[in-house]
């Protein structure tokens, strides 16, 4: 396969093409509507912030109840339901902050919004976007594709969303996952000192080159 942008329109040419297209839940054969459990024009089960479908005792987890499409969050679906029912503890859905990564090479960390997101909500918001290129393990791995980038709340210091496109980056963005769960500000990175030499070490560098969200 190959991409020609050097004239005119792009070219792709290969042998086979994938599309993906999303994805739809087999529930068809499940039968939730002799059960009166309700499902939406996708055929998602409805499901509330502690996944409990319409009808008492019936809830639904994982993929089936359109919440989220990967395995960590229908395995926090179960940690949901085996709290409220179990532990007493009224965990909910909405509390879960968005985090996927693309196992790609280089690989993809992404957790909480976009600048897009950011922009539409019209949140003030400082962002910072720092090239591998810069980040002295990834020169020594020769791994230099890619790019981090933050948006962090101009107000409350908290971090919105950050993307990890990098050596490390499906690990790494964890770092930003635990502190946005925390509630802390972006300090609680920035003015940590972290270890030598990692890609982790740059995210203080990349904290400090922040700069209002155009």
């Amino acid at each position: 396969m190959r991409l020609d942008c050097s004239a005119g329109a792009p070219s792709v040419r290969g042998s086979h093409l994938l599309l993906a297209v999303g994805r739809r839940p087999n529930t068809d054969d499940l039968g939730p509507d002799r059960a009166g459990v309700k499902t939406d024009a996708k055929g998602f089960i409805t499901v509330d912030d502690q996944c409990r479908t319409n009808i008492p005792g019936i809830l639904a987890m994982g993929d089936v109840n359109g919440r989220g499409a990967f395995t960590h969050t229908s395995y926090n679906d179960f940690e949901i339901v085996a709290a409220n029912l179990f532990d007493n503890d009224p965990r909910r859905i909405s509390d879960r902050i968005p985090c996927y990564a693309l196992f790609t090479d280089p690989p993809l960390g992404r957790v909480g919004m976009t600048e897009r997101e950011v922009r539409a909500k019209g949140i003030k918001a400082l962002a910072a976007k720092w090239m591998m290129t810069s980040v002295g393990r990834a020169r020594e791995r020769g791994e230099t594709l890619g790019f981090m980038k933050v948006v962090v709340d101009a107000t409350t210091k908290k971090v919105l969303g950050a993307a990890i496109l990098g050596l490390g980056g499906h690990e790494v963005v964890h770092a930003f996952l635990d502190v946005m769960a925390a509630g802390a500000p972006y300090t609680a990175i920035s003015r940590t000192v972290h270890i030598h030499p990692t890609v982790a070490e740059y995210l203080p560098t990349m904290l400090g080159d922040l700069k209002p969200l155009a």
